[in-house]
């Protein structure tokens, strides 16, 4: 059996999360940071996801997502309800999940061409 490497078509992609990092690319990750298939931003200053506002969103947002994929860390963890409704008020979908989880969906999403923008929640 023969098998290739396939790389995606997007310059982020990213191979893998937990709850203390991630790799993008070749880059191993370990402070919260957003990530969309064309934009890369680093150092995003959430350290937790029950404590999130809506002016966190800001850098996700401007990314003009379809869909919002939240990863919280090792353990699903919801943001507050005004954090979601931002989301929602905008027709912008919102999935909450843990990091791990996080990292394949967006994954799929990506190669889907979906207009997805993730952000990683790692504490501070």
């Amino acid at each position: 059996m023969q098998l290739n490497l396939e790389r995606p078509d997007y310059r982020y992609f990213l191979r893998g999360a937990d709850g203390t990092s991630a790799l993008v690319n070749e880059r191993r990750l370990t402070a919260s940071f957003v990530v969309s298939p064309s934009m890369l931003i680093e150092a995003w200053p959430v350290g937790d996801a029950g404590s999130m506002t809506p002016g966190d969103l800001d850098a996700l947002l401007a990314l003009e997502p379809e869909l919002l994929v939240l990863g919280t860390g090792a353990t699903q963890k919801f943001p507050p309800a005004v954090v979601m409704a931002t989301c929602l008020q905008q027709g912008i979908g919102i999935e909450v999940m843990t990091n791990a989880a996080a990292a394949r969906t967006y994954s799929v999403l990506a190669s889907e061409g979906r207009r997805v923008v993730a952000g990683f929640v790692f504490p501070a």
